[in-house]
């Protein structure tokens, strides 16, 4: 009985501590959040993860199966994707595997995926989420750019 309360006590301090990643400028951020219109031919992806559950836990996040970077919470990256009606697979690093979510992007258009924390048996799971542009770009004005390309694992 006291292994139950001891693994629920770890998995509710690791939810709730604090995690930090790498940040750009200050410049950059207000910059990326000022959701400009992409270059021709192609489409502006925001993933963002801003909830306050999970604080302590950093997750991956892949773009195509390429590195974007390692979240924390109230943190944000802008990628440029082809659009056409290109697909995209974003995916996130969780409790036992990835979880993926596929779109396709129309040029001239921005995306907004909202990483989210769910509570999972031993640690915080992650999962993905597309997000309607007047909610995502209210959230994403109070969060900070992150640095991308640096992920704790490999891709899958």
């Amino acid at each position: 009985m006291y292994k139950k309360f001891a693994v629920l006590g770890l998995s509710v301090a690791l939810l709730q501590g604090c995690a930090s990643v790498n940040m750009e400028s200050d410049q950059a951020s207000y910059k990326a959040s000022n959701f400009s219109e992409p270059s021709p031919g192609f489409a502006n992806l925001y993933i963002y993860r801003s909830t306050s559950v999970g604080q302590g836990l950093k997750k991956d996040v892949w773009l195509n199966n390429d590195c974007v970077g390692e979240t924390a919470n109230n943190v944000f990256f802008l990628k440029e994707v082809i659009g056409e009606g290109a697909e995209h697979k974003v995916s996130t690093e969780s409790e036992f595997s990835p979880n993926h979510m596929l779109f396709n992007a129309e040029s001239g258009k921005n995306y907004y995926v909202e990483q989210y924390i769910k509570m999972g048996v031993f640690v915080g799971g992650a999962n993905l989420r597309l997000v309607d542009e007047a909610k995502a770009k209210q959230q994403i004005a109070k969060l900070k750019l992150a640095t991308q390309g640096k992920c704790s694992k490999p891709h899958p």
